[in-house]
């Protein structure tokens, strides 16, 4: 029952996103390497990057890698194959569904703006890189466009109830409680890995905010940046959507941070010893209280 109650309230996100990165290696040029280094084995490769320096093909991998590192932060791992737990109230409205859509929207336009001026960045490659120019390292400009994708998929979590077996009626019955049983073990192992990361992101953040407010060793304080506190508000935010188990333990650690951070100025906490002392005993106080 815990299974089906957690299935009903969260879906699982498959997001793809691939990229042309505008890399090849250059096998000719690795041998002359090895040659004038007198190795005596392939000591390394030479990759070239065809279009060195151009904003437009950068601006499309940036805005890819920021997105899967968004849709890593917003939701929780569930296969290996890719699939990710989100909740239906932050996939609805909670913006997450919304977001997504602006990506890609996004990823599309910049995607749109590098394929049409294409063409004109080979030629301006072969001047660039001199003899390390190969028109046949490029594809054609009729294929780029296949080398970006953004898709993405919502279904529904998958419960031991979701089995479909056409068997003999007489098997039917052992069949399906042997199967379902096999599948709530597997779905309890899964959402317990799935929960498992949350408690590491938490206290990952802790130990850091830990570490960061104490002192060196000769007593002088350590720096750190305004993203000590962003990135713990920003975490206590994720936590209520991330926490797909409605685990109590979860949501008292994460009040107790957010109590921590919402009182705190971050210039007085770079400033001040006292209340540098102070917070960190608060924190180190949330992870004495559980077991990680």
């Amino acid at each position: 029952m815990e299974s089906v109650g957690i299935a009903s309230s969260s879906m699982l996100v498959e997001l793809n996103i691939s990229c042309w990165t505008g890399r090849k290696l250059d096998k000719k040029v690795s041998e002359e390497i090895d040659v004038s280094k007198n190795t005596k084995v392939r000591g390394g490769n030479y990759h070239k990057h065809l279009l060195a320096g151009n904003v437009h093909l950068d601006a499309v991998n940036k805005y890819a890698a920021n997105t899967r590192l968004w849709n890593t932060k917003n939701t929780i791992s569930w296969s290996d194959s890719g699939g990710r737990i989100v909740t239906m109230e932050h996939l609805f409205t909670g913006g997450y569904k919304q977001e997504l859509d602006v990506r890609k929207a996004k990823f599309d336009e910049l995607t749109n703006t590098f394929v049409n001026i294409y063409p004109t960045l080979i030629s301006a490659s072969a001047f660039q890189l001199g003899d390390l120019f190969d028109r046949n390292d490029y594809p054609e400009p009729d294929e780029i466009a296949r080398k970006f994708k953004f898709e993405y998929t919502i279904s529904p979590l998958p419960t031991s109830g979701d089995f479909r077996i056409d068997v003999h009626e007489q098997a039917k019955a052992e069949l399906v409680a042997q199967l379902s049983e096999q599948y709530e073990k597997h779905f309890q192992d899964r959402m317990g890995s799935a929960m498992r990361e949350v408690w590491d992101r938490l206290y990952d953040c802790l130990k850091h905010m830990s570490e960061r407010l104490g002192s060196n060793e000769d007593g002088t304080r350590k720096g750190f940046h305004s993203t000590l506190v962003t990135n713990a508000s920003e975490l206590v935010r994720l936590l209520t959507t991330l926490n797909v188990t409605n685990d109590p333990k979860l949501e008292q650690a994460r009040r107790d941070l957010h109590a921590i951070i919402s009182n705190t100025d971050i210039e007085t906490l770079k400033e001040s010893d006292y209340v540098r002392e102070t917070v960190k005993k608060k924190v180190d106080s949330i992870i004495s209280k559980y077991e990680w």
